[in-house]
């Protein structure tokens, strides 16, 4: 009874004060304050678009080596009595100076005997001249004689018709006719064969002249002499050694000029030709991939072309001209042959900084044509085929483009896009048109592409 009486005095009061209470409270709290919407922006970073100039270029590397080499090979055999003693591997010698020398003596006597045998024949002919002379006259007196001989018979044959003579008389005058006769017809063989025997010795004498310069030739080929300014690369022979006909002495290398050939993408070398034609631009047609087509633009472009030497932080840079290119390419690297030549390899040389240009130095070649106008973006900007725009009222764009240049770190817009425009060159994701953006300028990465416009 004590239990359920203290339950109904004192427990339940206090449940009916806190119902009480809280009821109170629940009808008295005001209602929940509302906020209003506000939209979520996106803080960005964002160039305005400047119109700049960019040269397309393409880089390549490669190994130099001599526009020319000679070989000093010996076109006769002989002992080697003279060798220059500029002829030293490292050594430079002039145009004309004389390498090496051989023993004329055998092209001497050669000269000598060639000369002998045009005399002795030239007396050869003389004689036929004399012979001749004598044959002719020897051949009037025989015909005379033969008159005679005929008259003596036609005497003879009245004598033995009158029977004067004998038969055996009249026979011996016949016979002395024949003879005469025979006599007249051997001097006209003899002086018949006269011509003949001079064109033979005449021949005779051509053959001798012949030898006679072949000679000459030969003792002038005796003396090997160097047909341009040149640096000894290699020598192979010294004095009182037996120089075979067809041994190459020494190789030289030509220091008038150089030639570099370098490797570069195909694609990025067909890019430059799109850029420097008249008609380059989205949509300009192609350029065939094949040597012959490009040897044939490469003629129809003026190409900037140079050469470069990377000496730690030093580059030593030489002017070039982009010769030619290699007849094939490189299907594994995807790389074709440009070949440059250099005129100026050796010209202004200082010991210490500026080498000459010399064989199997590893060297970069940069090629560039004409300067190409347009906005200069990052190339990171470029999201699939899209530039992103923060527009007047920051709200974001998505403009499509097609680039006229992409290249190093660098986009080249010519169309689309319009100079003065916000281009976002931050990550957005998502990338919704219309979001709302926080822009801030980046100065320093406009300054940035406005130098690597430039540099190219």
């Amino acid at each position: 009874m004590r239990s359920g009486f203290k339950l109904i005095l004192i427990t339940l009061p206090l449940i009916a004060m806190g119902v009480g209470v809280l009821g109170y409270m629940v009808t008295n709290k005001p209602p929940p304050e509302r906020k209003a919407l506000v939209e979520r922006t996106s803080a960005v970073r964002v160039i305005v678009a400047r119109r700049l100039p960019v040269s397309p270029t393409v880089i390549g590397f490669g190994l130099a080596s001599p526009a020319r080499t000679y070989e000093a090979i010996a076109q006769v055999g002989g002992t080697v009595e003279y060798v220059n003693p500029g002829l030293a591997r490292g050594a430079v010698l002039p145009a004309g100076a004389v390498l090496l020398r051989l023993s004329p003596v055998d092209y001497t006597l050669a000269i000598a005997q060639a000369r002998a045998n045009i005399r002795a024949i030239e007396a050869v002919l003389k004689e036929l001249a004399v012979s001749e002379e004598n044959q002719a006259a020897a051949l009037e007196i025989e015909n005379e004689a033969l008159v005679l001989k005929a008259q003596d018979l036609k005497r003879f044959e009245k004598l033995f018709s009158g029977g004067t003579i004998s038969q055996n008389s009249l026979d011996v005058a016949r016979t002395a006719l024949l003879a005469q006769r025979q006599k007249v017809l051997s001097i006209e063989s003899t002086l018949a064969l006269l011509p003949t025997q001079r064109e033979v010795q005449q021949q005779q004498i051509a053959v001798s002249q012949t030898n006679l310069e072949t000679a000459k030739l030969n003792l002038s080929r005796t003396e090997l002499t160097l047909p341009f300014s040149a640096r000894v690369a290699s020598v192979s022979v010294e004095v009182g050694q037996y120089l075979s006909a067809g041994k190459t002495s020494a190789v030289l290398d030509g220091i008038d000029a150089a030639e570099v050939v370098a490797q570069v993408p195909v694609v990025d070398f067909l890019a430059l030709l799109q850029s420097a034609r008249p008609d380059s631009g989205p949509g300009a047609g192609s350029i065939a991939g094949d040597s012959a087509s490009m040897t044939k633009t490469l003629r129809e472009m003026a190409l900037n072309a140079e050469v470069q030497l990377l000496l730690g932080e030093n580059v030593v840079r030489w002017p070039a001209v982009l010769d030619r290119i290699s007849d094939t390419i490189d299907q594994k690297t995807g790389t074709v042959g440009v070949i440059l030549r250099v005129d100026s390899a050796y010209s202004g040389v200082e010991p210490g900084k500026r080498p000459p240009l010399t064989k199997g130095m590893f060297v970069r070649v940069s090629l560039s044509t004409n300067p190409v106008t347009g906005i200069v973006i990052p190339r990171n900007a470029l999201r699939s085929g899209h530039v992103l725009i923060a527009g007047d009222d920051d709200r974001l764009m998505l403009i499509p483009v097609d680039p006229f240049l992409v290249q190093d770190g660098i986009a080249l817009i010519t169309e689309g896009l319009q100079e003065g425009q916000r281009v976002v060159v931050s990550d957005v994701s998502p990338a919704l048109p219309g979001m709302l953006l926080h822009v801030t300028e980046d100065s320093d990465l406009m300054a940035g592409l406005a130098s690597a416009g430039s540099d190219k």
